[in-house]
């Protein structure tokens, strides 16, 4: 009787979680799989604007440089900046993360400017927070924060552990139906929208719970930030003026591929600030991208000289294990058909809420949970 009473009160748990958290699965499910392929999309709707003709003229040595210049003259209170495409091809914009402070807790202070390297030309230039320049940058930043700022950010991140806590008492709930449904003895049972739903959700449940379950962990623990009294202080503050780089970007740029020949490059941190060093980050050649990009190199803004150098190999285990949680909760770490499953596996969760939500409203008029539902 007391295991009864214990799953049937998991089951309620499950059944309110879901409908709490029902509108969020949906949007951060839908969210997420789109931003999967964020890069490619965002290329793909701007195709002619971002396209660029190498044969113009040849670049600049201090392309970057210049980039650099450009957006600290037009923005003089900066947090910093990132070039967010290193790898760039000759006929591809430079694009760039600007990070700024409006002293406003309820925006999230991210903009976006994009290049042609050949000219200096501004190709698109705008907040984050606003279609223009780009829907999947607006995407991006609404994925982690709802467009809420360091409260949605914080509120995001409550939803993943609460989506969490979900897929686990679901785990439990359903627990008799895991292997049957794994070695395929459970099919949907097309009788009516009652019977299809609950199949539904049992299926497709079962069969992305673990991957929901790690989705859901890593985008709760990347949000931690948003739980520090000092993030929220810091938001608060106005940005401090430009203290502009001295040595050129280019030519940091050029000693940290020298200082760490192996490095791929997949971020450049241009700091505005004195406290911040300028960074490259990336891959070693040939590494698993599942080990995220730890490889970095750190050159003084002010003097060109390499302050520190950071390899995979230098990392402890439980650094190595918190840098596979990015990957995991993105999906860059495999090539075309693991992306393709995590945009599958992104619109799990809005299923399960929408199947979730029918079967609630089935039993509303009860009671009493069905027990088929959990027994089945």
């Amino acid at each position: 009787m007391k295991k009864t009473k214990f799953t049937r009160g998991l089951f309620k748990l499950h059944s309110w979680l879901g409908l709490v958290t029902g509108i969020f699965l949906v949007l951060l499910g839908l969210s997420g799989s789109v931003l999967v392929f964020k890069t490619e999309l965002d290329h793909l709707a701007n195709h002619n604007l971002l396209r660029v003709s190498p044969a113009a003229t040849h670049m600049p040595e201090d392309a970057l440089m210049q980039c650099y210049k450009t957006i600290t003259a037009r923005y003089p209170n900066l947090d910093g900046i990132a070039w967010l495409n290193p790898d760039a091809g000759p006929g591809d914009a430079y694009d760039f993360r600007i990070y700024f402070n409006d002293a406003r807790l309820l925006t999230y202070d991210l903009a976006l400017i994009s290049f042609n390297p050949y000219t200096g030309a501004i190709l698109r230039e705008g907040p984050a927070s606003q279609f223009v320049p780009s829907f999947i940058e607006w995407l991006f930043q609404f994925h982690f924060s709802f467009q809420l700022g360091i409260p949605g950010a914080a509120l995001t991140a409550i939803f993943g552990i609460t989506m969490l806590l979900s897929v686990l008492t679901g785990a439990i709930v359903y627990r008799k139906n895991i292997w049957r449904v794994l070695s395929f003895q459970i099919s949907i049972n097309r009788k009516n929208w009652r019977t299809i739903s609950s199949d539904l959700h049992r299926i497709v449940g079962v069969w992305s719970m673990l991957f929901n379950a790690i989705i859901f962990f890593t985008g709760f623990w990347m949000n931690l930030f948003a739980f520090e009294p000092k993030t929220w202080e810091k938001e608060l503050l106005p940005g401090k003026r430009n203290n502009a780089m001295t040595v050129s970007a280019d030519e940091m740029l050029r000693a940290a591929r020298k200082a760490l020949p192996e490095l791929d490059p997949t971020y450049v941190y241009l700091p505005t600030q004195p406290e911040r060093k300028f960074e490259v980050r990336g891959y070693e050649q040939g590494q698993w991208k599942l080990w995220g990009a730890l490889n970095s190199v750190r050159i003084d803004q002010y003097t060109g000289k390499v302050f520190k150098i950071n390899t995979l190999a230098d990392k402890s285990v439980g650094e190595r294990i918190e840098a596979t949680f990015h990957p995991l909760h993105v999906g860059n770490f495999g090539g075309l058909p693991v992306r393709i499953f995590y945009v599958i596996i992104g619109l799990t969760p809005g299923l399960l809420a929408v199947t979730g939500f029918l079967l609630w409203w089935r039993r509303a008029g009860k009671s009493e949970p069905d027990r088929s539902a959990i027994s089945r």
